[in-house]
């Protein structure tokens, strides 16, 4: 690998590219691409396959008919000898004609718009930070000479505040063969980055029992809503047998007319733990308390609908956050983690042993509401510390995987 670029090269660079920057943003704020819009979600990925190819990026897609296609962008025979992996996701939670009804705006020190913190402005933070580090290298005689590692694989996908369904596949597939993966996702509100996040698995549970007259031979019936609000009850109860264990049934529907012993009804369950180990058991309890009934022949199947394995603070982890610290402290800004509920893909790739960051884009806040917006201030400075950061773990040998394995489901 070359000798690490002094990080205030990289600062004046970046500082100099935030009007680009901003005018890049607002194109990709002002293009509808909600995870059931295809056709914009379609319009971002390419723009960006195009500004990743000029990088020297070999450029594909995972094409799918519903949803978005997945972008994979791969920068091989770097300089350096590891192995990363970016990744950001070009979905909003925003319908078609947002963009138009409250588009891109600037007031107060802050930017506004659909989509303009989760997660578009991540995504721009990672083009920017790899265009930094080739344009501080300067000419140079290899294609790939600025690059610190050996490979680097930039998967911008299309379904995250969906779950990942199409892309999960994808996502993993690249980081069973990376040495340390970066979500790109914005920082919390007050800066910080994220190294830890709760475990997810959403079970449907379908009860079958047997109609009846409610009123002439009711109990010729078996009644699923009965049994349904009885596993609502034991389900509740698992709140707080283990510590940051939580168990919440959102969804309870079932039966047809007031005069009929309902034979059907579902619940909607979701189970989230900060260890592996914790959700593990939590969800064995769960499954549990499905396969008996206090209701007589009652059954009950249950479906896993998605799982995300949580996202623990490791060793090759706190490595990590120890880096981009230590970045920040150079570039005169104060840096904390912090552990949160919601899952990100940083949940797949740490559930593969992968040491993973999350939260290192510019820092904003009110995702998903008509308020969220981006400190304008925070762009220059969070994307040199991504670079300087993608140089500082290129070069630690002492990152390391750690074996994982599928366990319940």
């Amino acid at each position: 690998m070359k000798d690490s670029v002094a990080l205030e090269r990289l600062r004046a660079i970046v500082e100099a590219s935030v009007p680009a920057y901003l005018t890049d943003l607002a194109q990709l704020v002002n293009t509808d691409s909600g995870s059931y819009t295809k056709p914009g979600v379609d319009a971002v990925g390419q723009w960006l396959g195009g500004q990743l190819a000029k990088l020297g990026a070999s450029v594909s897609v995972e094409r799918n008919e519903t949803f978005g296609d997945t972008l994979v962008a791969t920068f091989d025979e770097g300089s350096g000898t590891r192995r990363a992996l970016l990744v950001g996701h070009m979905d909003t939670v925003f319908a078609v004609g947002t963009a138009a009804a409250r588009p891109f705006t600037m007031r107060d020190g802050r930017a506004f718009g659909p989509g303009v913190t989760d997660m578009k402005s991540g995504l721009l933070a990672g083009l920017y930070a790899l265009r930094a580090l080739r344009t501080a290298y300067g000419e140079l005689r290899e294609p790939l000479e600025w690059l610190p590692f050996r490979r680097l694989v930039m998967v911008c996908n299309p379904d995250e505040e969906i779950g990942s369904p199409v892309s999960t596949p994808v996502i993993a597939h690249h980081a069973a063969r990376a040495d340390v993966a970066i979500v790109l996702e914005a920082a919390r509100a007050n800066g910080d980055i994220v190294s830890s996040r709760k475990g997810i698995v959403d079970l449907a549970l379908h009860l079958t029992g047997r109609a009846a007259h409610a009123g002439i031979e009711p109990e010729k019936g078996r009644h699923a809503l009965l049994e349904a609000a009885h596993k609502t009850i034991a389900l509740q109860a698992l709140n707080g047998r283990w510590p940051g264990v939580t168990v919440n049934v959102g969804v309870l529907k079932g039966g047809t007319r007031p005069n009929v012993v309902p034979d059907s009804a579902a619940l909607e369950v979701d189970v989230r733990a900060v260890t592996r180990d914790a959700l593990v058991q939590a969800e064995t309890a769960v499954r549990e308390i499905c396969a008996t009934s206090t209701v007589p022949d009652v059954t009950c199947q249950v479906e896993e609908h998605a799982r995300h394995w949580p996202m623990e603070k490791t060793g090759g982890t706190a490595r990590l956050v120890e880096h981009a610290r230590a970045v920040a402290a150079e570039l005169g800004f104060e840096l904390h983690d912090a552990a949160t509920g919601g899952a990100s893909d940083a949940n797949t790739t740490a559930g593969l042993g992968v040491p993973t960051l999350d939260g290192v884009g510019p820092v904003g806040g009110l995702d998903h509401s008509p308020d969220e917006y981006l400190e304008v201030a925070s762009i220059g400075p969070r994307i040199t510390m991504l670079a300087g950061l993608l140089q500082r773990i290129a070069g630690d040998e002492s990152l390391e995987r750690e074996g994982r394995s599928a366990q319940v489901g």
